[in-house]
């Protein structure tokens, strides 16, 4: 094991003398310090504002719709729930980081350079997957989609609203443009470079947010909308086991455990990290509460996977077509910048993966634009070959992320090779796996029998 088995903590992570005393369990192996090198200059708001990024992703476009399974008053508690056990999470993986500066060299410490690659494997797939949602949810916005993902309806993009069917309206051109737009952040080598742009995502998130809220005001008004559901309708759904399908929804869009390395390396004092992760939780929480309730509010049993597909013309809102087109174009922006930032811990996983023991990938200038370009190449292929993001959020929240945000950090805890853990850290490390394994599994087959009988009566009309 590259670990040793020691009972204590490194000297640095212990207090110096004048402070309180903490004791071996409760001192995180991870010390807080200035790195006299000077690359380590990334301040508190700088890496709140990232840590926000990588949460607020595709993922807040499908909060309204699992709110219309389980209704507002289990929504808003599971919404709560999950950033709980993510602060748990990122607590624990904080605590056990001794040198590594990525998520994989963590597990590689608990479970061998077997546990690190099977990581890789994990961050790599659902960072692939987000991503490629990322790119089809832009392309849907700007080009329109032909609907059938999830029982969503086809739609008009803005560009073919404003200007018509023509080549440079389709799908096709409009990625390669937002490829083009791209490049110059994909290719910076730090994180804390993309911290102006992650500020501008997170306050185009907020602008979102309140653009929805504006229109349900309106479409209240207007008598258009109508209070949403507290509790799940039963009447409604095929089974009971539907309602565990929003679970991994909501897990998705709380997976963002394999960026808080690279943004806490960058960190003038690395102990901050905890606070700025629970600073972010809370925006995030905040913004996925009331975004998922407006757009239930606004569109009540119709809400669509992907709720921006319900901001065109025949939304049916009755509210001005400027602020639907408004709120489609600030969320897209908004998945554009955040694009940046998964695709840099992508980028490491997989650098990981083929290229073990070699220097680090920011200083091979070569291997790094090479292994970039193609990454968005094949991302660029997924989001043209993929129509609906609808089948990707079905099963990336119950297999890849599930894993990486609950069971990989219950199990670096249950595995205590530092001998750290206190007998209620076991306790909930171990109701995270459960938590995960139980919920979904009946996700997967509750998706699985669903997609048969959605076959099944198709094949008999």
């Amino acid at each position: 094991m590259a670990a040793s088995k020691s009972k204590h903590p490194p000297s640095s992570a212990m207090p110096s003398a004048g402070r309180e005393s903490v004791t071996a369990e409760e001192a995180p192996l991870l010390p807080g310090h200035t790195d006299p090198g000077g690359d380590s200059s990334a301040s508190v708001l700088g890496a709140v504002f990232n840590v926000s990024t990588s949460v607020v992703g595709a993922g807040i476009m499908s909060i309204p719709a699992a709110m219309r399974v389980l209704g507002v008053a289990p929504a808003l508690a599971l919404i709560a729930g999950a950033a709980a056990l993510a602060d748990a999470a990122v607590g624990f993986m904080l605590r056990y980081t001794r040198g590594g500066a990525s998520y994989a060299a963590l597990v590689g410490d608990a479970f061998g350079r077997g546990g690190a690659a099977l990581l890789n494997v994990f961050v790599a797939g659902n960072a692939v997957g987000t991503l490629t949602v990322y790119l089809v949810a832009v392309g849907d916005v700007m080009s329109g989609a032909a609907g059938g993902g999830g029982g969503d309806a086809a739609h008009a993009g803005v560009l073919q609203e404003w200007f018509g069917r023509h080549l440079w309206t389709g799908r096709e051109v409009v990625l390669v443009a937002v490829a083009a737009i791209l490049l110059p952040l994909v290719l910076r080598k730090r994180v804390d470079s993309l911290r102006y742009t992650s500020a501008i995502s997170i306050l185009l998130a907020v602008v979102f947010m309140l653009i929805s809220l504006g229109i349900a005001v309106y479409a209240l008004f207007k008598g258009t909308a109508t209070m949403p559901r507290m509790l799940p309708d039963f009447s409604r759904l095929s089974s009971p086991f539907e309602l565990f399908t929003a679970v991994p929804v909501i897990v998705v869009a709380f997976t963002f455990h394999f960026n808080v390395h690279p943004i806490r390396a960058e960190l003038s004092k690395t102990s901050d990290m905890k606070a700025a992760v629970r600073v972010s939780l809370v925006l995030c929480a905040a913004i996925y509460a009331a975004v998922g309730f407006f757009g239930f509010l606004l569109f009540g049993d119709a809400t669509m996977a992907d709720v921006l597909a319900n901001f065109d013309r025949s939304s049916g809102a009755g509210v001005p077509q400027a602020l639907n087109d408004a709120a489609r174009l600030s969320y897209a922006l908004h998945l554009v910048l955040v694009f940046p930032l998964l695709l840099f811990s992508l980028r490491v996983n997989v650098d990981e993966l083929l290229f073990p023991g070699r220097r680090p990938l920011a200083a091979d200038t070569r291997r790094f634009v090479a292994l970039t370009a193609v990454l968005m190449a094949v991302l660029y292929a997924l989001a043209i070959a993929i129509p609906s993001i609808w089948t990707l959020f079905e099963y990336s929240g119950s297999t890849f992320a599930v894993t990486i945000s609950l069971i990989f950090p219950g199990a670096i805890v249950l595995r205590d090779v530092h001998g750290i853990a206190k007998r209620k850290d076991k306790a909930l490390a171990a109701a995270m796996i459960i938590i995960a394994v139980v919920t979904s599994s009946i996700a997967i087959a509750s998706n699985i029998m669903s997609s048969i009988s959605d076959k099944v009566r198709g094949a008999s009309r």
